[in-house]
Order: C-alpha cells, then structure tokens, then sequence
C-alpha cells in the first residue's frame, strides 16, 4: 500500500541516529507458568509494570474498540482524548481502520508534558478538520496546542524524539477534500478511492446496509505512543523497525453523544490501556535477547515474520513481538439486560483481532469480516443457560454457527446471541463469550524464543478480543438514559484457548481461566500443579 497517497500530513522524515543509539536489556519480571492441562495459567509478578492483565493505568497503546459517527446530521459522533500524565514531551500517533481491519488515515499529536487532547470523530471524518489550531474553525473538538505548561519539560526535552516533523503547519489541521471524501467513503460504503490510489471494488469494510444508517461511518482507532511525526502505518512493518516507542505514558477516554430521534443519551468509558512490557527505552533498537517474556503481542500479526523493505530486515527468532505490547483475552463475562419495566437496552461492542497481518486490497479484508465465534452462552438471573444447540437431540439442530467482523455493535435481542428464553421470566442475567475465532495468522511460529519461556503454550494461539457493555432505558420524556463499562474478562492475554464448556457438550466449565480453587504452593490441601483443588470442604 502507497502509504503516502492515504494519509494527511507529513510526507517525509529524518531519523538521527543519537536517539536511537542506546541498547536495553530486557529483565521484565513477570513469568508464565502452566499446570497440567493449562491448569493455574497465567503471569506472576510483584511488579504491576509487568503484568499481562489490562487495567486502567498509563500505556503505550490506546485502542478506541468501536465508533459510530452519523456523517448526515452529526445524530451521533464519538469523541475521543489522549492524555501524557509524564512531563515530558509524547508524540501519539492516531490509526483510523475499517471495522474489516483496513487503515484509511493516521496522523501525529504533539503532546506537551501534562498535556490532553480531545478529538471529534465528525470533525475528522465528516468536516476533514483534526485538532485544529483555529478552535473557532469547527462545532466540536478542541484545538491543538504545543506550548508547554509552567511544569513541563521543554518540548525538546525527550532523547527519544525526533521532532523536526512535528513543527507549525505539518501537525493536524485541514484535510484536503479528496482525503476526506475517502476516507468518509470508506467507513460508510466500505470502498476505498483517492487520486493516486484505490482499492476498485474489493471492499474495505462493511456496506452501508450493515450500518444502524445508510450514512453512518464505523471503525475503530489505536494511539500509540512514537519517536516522530510520520505517516507510516501501523501494518508496515517499518513502523515497528524504527517509530514505534514503549513509554507507558498514555490515558485517554471516549464518549458517545446520541442525539436522533428516540434515543438522546451519552456514554461513555476508559479507552483499552495496553501497556509495553518491558516498557521504555528508544524505538528501533532490539533488546538483548528476547523482546519481551510475553508469549505474543497486541501487534504480533502485523509483526512476525514480516520483512521491511528498506532494510530487509525479517521479525523472526529473537525478534518476534518487538512491540512488547499486552495481548488482550479471549473470554468474557458481559452483564445484560433485556427489556422490563424500565424498557432496558443491551448492545455490545465488540472489538476482535482479524485473521490477517497487513491489510492491503490484495490480501482481501474481507477476511476479516465474518469470523468465527468460539460459544456464547446466555444466563438468566436463575442460572438457566440459552445456547444455540445445546446438545438437543432433534432435527434439523439449530445452527450454532457465529461470525462477527473486526469490530462491531449488535443487539443482545439480535440471532448473534442465544434467545432469551427465561422459564423464570427473566430479563436480565449475563453472557458467557468466547471470542476465539479458531485462526490467528500467523500463528505462534516454531521457532518462537518464547516457546523456551513458554513450552506448554498452546498452538495455535487464542485470538485478541474486547467487549463494551452499552446500556440504555426509558429515563424520561426527554429520552434515554445510557451506561457504558467494560466486560469482564475471564482470562488475560496470556491464558491459553479455552475449550468448549460442559454447557455445549464440552469438558470445560465456565469460568476463570485455570479453574476455580486452585492449587497454591505448599497447599497442604492438594498438589500444585495438578489443577483444582480436590480436597474437602468442611464447614467450621
């Protein structure tokens, strides 16, 4: 893909090669280890910077799961903020991508120490204005400033900056109208056209026809922190080779304004935080020995056994993962309610990682549109599951068959999810999801040197996945009320595949990963290692 026919702002860059001098070993001191069968899986650590489960804490890597903006009448538009919480001075670099996976624009923010940004979905997509200078030039967002604060540290401060790309006139501002027709093109139609470059007829992303309207754009965005101000995408592989940096520096929210007829309601929710593990150090340079003790990462699709063109360099061996970034899980646990007194709505939006490394028009994003559901299972509050087979023995059996795409919003009343069918007259209980969709290219490599840390990790691994719960209800005659928080997840990034539950048919039960009642060391009541705990349960 011609990087520089898609993108809005700098066209060119210039590394120097003091910032990326300095060589870190990493010594991160979380481990990995796996009982029998998986069981008592996951990361110990005493260190919280080293942990493969995600929290709310300052990160390298934002994701921005799902948004909707209404490109007609601004019904609807989701607004996003990145915030330093360091002194000095970051470079995040913003990706906008199709709900199939397929980056349509990036640009630089300039945060000064302390510093936050707010951005307006519609202002990007539908006015092609992205944190203007001039706050006056739009209805939303904030404009852009790069003048430290009285506490800041100059903006030339960070050793591992190169801002000679980031001055007056090269950061956010204007689209031209060709970029933002595109780009607005793309995430409403799903086809992709701009002088110089287009993907014909292959789509991008999903039609129109899937949207809640025919003029409604839907995506998501990842923010990561960088060495300079670019327009490499985060699916060329020389992002990872010399931009990308690993400062846990970065926090941010979203919000949802909804303002069509019969809904009016906001949301909104933390941004995902996924942080480097190791964290810090200068971008470009591989770190002695393995890059990180995590058994793959945020971006390995994108990463391993890719080869940058400009220097032939190959991510394999010792070099898998370079982006140190947390992988996020495979199984949650999402509230829901449906329907009642109070007229309660439930939809989830629903983030996965797509089977494809880097997109471009000839490796079909439509691959990334209609991937496999591993099981969903549907609780109400008396513990009775719904779930699309069941192990029924009647003709013909129910279809158990699922695909959601990359990113997505759906109804819990939509067929994506088992029938509410309560004997107790429910309305309201839980899901149990298990997002893996069965295909991670590139699977876990054999010559993968975290096998060695690793040795009973699982292959292929569990796809990437996130949930947001999205609640609204009958609140007044003006309109909706609405929540939005994130699902619980079950297991982090690092637990292996679960198996089918013992609800379909399967020998697994629903639950945290590894199992409940675990065996901890020196347990005199069971054997570590050995999986739950078997002793017996006497009352005092």
């Amino acid at each position: 893909m011609k990087r520089t026919f898609i993108l809005a702002l700098v066209a060119a860059f210039a590394l120097t090669g003091s910032a990326f001098a300095q060589r870190h070993a990493a010594a991160p001191l979380a481990t990995f280890t796996f009982g029998v069968g998986g069981a008592a899986a996951g990361p110990t650590t005493t260190n919280n910077d080293d942990s493969c489960d995600i929290g709310t804490a300052p990160a390298a890597t934002l994701l921005l799961p799902y948004f909707e903006v209404e490109t007609a009448t601004r019904g609807v538009d989701t607004f996003f903020t990145v915030t330093n919480v360091g002194d000095l001075p970051q470079i995040a670099h913003v990706t906008i991508w199709t709900d199939w996976s397929f980056p349509v624009l990036d640009f630089n923010l300039f945060l000064t120490g302390y510093d936050v940004q707010a951005i307006s979905l519609y202002d990007v997509i539908v006015n092609g204005i992205v944190a203007p200078t001039n706050a006056n030039l739009t209805a939303g967002g904030t404009s852009s400033s790069t003048t430290p604060g009285p506490n800041s540290a100059p903006n030339n401060s960070n050793p591992n900056l190169n801002i000679a790309n980031c001055g007056a006139g090269l950061l956010p501002g204007i689209l031209t109208q060709g970029l933002r027709a595109a780009v607005q093109q793309a995430l409403v139609n799903g086809l992709y056209t701009l002088a110089g470059f287009s993907c014909g007829s292959t789509p991008v992303g999903s039609p129109s026809s899937a949207h809640r309207t025919a003029t409604t754009a839907v995506g998501y965005v990842t923010i990561d922190t960088a060495a300079l101000c670019s327009t490499t995408l985060p699916n060329d592989p020389s992002y990872f080779a010399r931009e990308i940096l690993f400062d846990n520096v970065l926090t941010g929210d979203y919000e949802t304004l909804d303002k069509t007829a019969g809904n009016n309601y906001a949301g909104g929710n933390p941004l995902v935080h996924i942080r480097a593990v190791p964290e810090g150090g200068p971008a470009g340079t591989p770190l002695t020995g393995n890059q990180t003790n995590l058994p793959y990462t945020f971006y390995a699709r994108f990463i391993n056994g890719q080869t940058v063109a400009s220097t032939g360099l190959t991510y394999t061996g010792t070099l898998l993962n370079f982006d140190r970034r947390q992988p996020l899980p495979s199984t949650f646990a999402a509230r829901y309610i449906q329907g009642g007194a109070t007229s309660f709505n439930t939809d989830y939006k629903i983030w996965r990682e797509g089977k494809t490394g880097p997109v471009t028009c000839s490796t079909p994003p439509s691959l990334n549109s209609n991937m496999n559901v591993a099981e969903i299972v549907r609780f109400d509050e008396h513990e009775n599951p719904n779930t699309f087979a069941a192990g029924q023995i009647v003709s013909p059996l129910p279809t158990s068959a699922v695909t959601l795409p990359e990113t997505s919003r759906t109804s819990t009343t939509s067929s994506v999810y088992p029938t509410l069918n309560s004997p107790a007259g429910d309305t309201a209980g839980w899901m149990y999801m298990n997002l893996n969709s069965g295909v991670t290219i590139p699977a876990l490599p054999a010559n993968n040197v975290n096998l060695a840390l690793h040795p009973t990790f699982p292959t292929p691994r569990p796809s990437q996945n996130w949930v947001v719960v999205s609640m609204t209800g009958a609140g007044s005659t003006a309109g909706l009320f609405g929540v939005e928080f994130d699902a619980t997840w079950l297991g982090n990034g690092c637990s292996p595949a679960a198996g089918g539950s013992t609800v379909n048919g399967g020998n697994t039960f629903i639950g945290p990963a590894g199992g409940i009642l675990v065996c901890p060391l020196a347990d005199p009541g069971c054997t570590p290692g050995a999986g739950e705990y078997t002793g017996t349960n006497v009352t005092p």
